[in-house]
């Protein structure tokens, strides 16, 4: 197992401009695993996949994205209790239910309620296309930052369960213990920027407005386009800007 977070520093400790930046950066770290046959980088929405995009378009690899919903604690979304992922997957935190006080029902209920929406996001991003065959290559899981691990450890095990030839879990920043919880379920881990008193993924970024769907729909839509096409949607967007 290789891991990446400690020896791939970033030179600006003060962080990233925004999210586009910060997939520059990460790619720089990732140079090894330019190359690899049938490369697969898929972003984990909607933040991830604007950090994804400049990966996979640095490393020349196909992109995609990767469903998975955070559960959030009833009282507090915004602390994760676990997440879910496609097929069926579910990681909870230690000690849920009781953590907290929350019950089994809460959580069966918050897990309906964010099932809904991957599902409501799979329809939405993907439409009539479908998932990569993920059997065999080489995969790279982006996010925009890891804070619990709980959404990444979800995905994680999604990509495990296809029978990845390499599995890579990669973030601009993130917190150190989370980090090593990740190394023992990844072959490697990347995260250029892991500080000893991390609090959350926002601090580290410039600009960390929420991306959007149109933002995510948009982005794929020229990883999916051809080379012309995806030049053309590239220039249309600095003429709007």
């Amino acid at each position: 197992m290789i891991t990446s977070f400690a020896r791939c520093t970033m030179p600006d400790t003060d962080g990233y401009k925004d999210r586009a930046h910060a997939g520059r950066q990460l790619a720089r770290c990732l140079r090894h695993l330019a190359g690899q046959p049938e490369l697969l980088v898929l972003g984990l929405p909607r933040g991830g996949v604007p950090v994804a995009f400049e990966v996979a378009r640095a490393l020349g690899a196909e992109l995609d994205v990767l469903l998975v919903r955070k559960l959030g604690m009833p009282h507090n979304e915004e602390y994760a209790m676990g997440a879910i992922g496609s097929g069926g997957v579910r990681v909870l935190q230690p000690g849920v239910p009781g953590l907290m006080g929350v019950t089994q029902e809460q959580v069966e209920q918050v897990t309906a309620r964010e099932l809904a929406e991957l599902e409501r996001r799979n329809r939405l991003y993907r439409g009539g296309r479908q998932p990569p065959r993920l059997q065999g290559r080489c995969v790279i899981l982006v996010d925009d930052g890891i804070a619990t691990g709980a959404s990444m450890l979800a995905a994680v095990r999604v990509v495990r369960g296809q029978q990845v030839a390499r599995l890579v879990v990669a973030a601009p920043v993130g917190a150190p213990a989370t980090l090593a919880r990740l190394e023992r379920e990844a072959d490697e881990v990347v995260c250029p920027l892991a500080p000893p008193r991390f609090h959350a993924v926002g601090q580290y970024y410039r600009a960390f407005g929420q991306t959007d769907d149109e933002e995510v729909q948009d982005l794929l839509a020229q990883a999916w386009a051809g080379p012309a096409a995806r030049q053309g949607n590239q220039d249309n967007r600095k003429e709007r800007t």
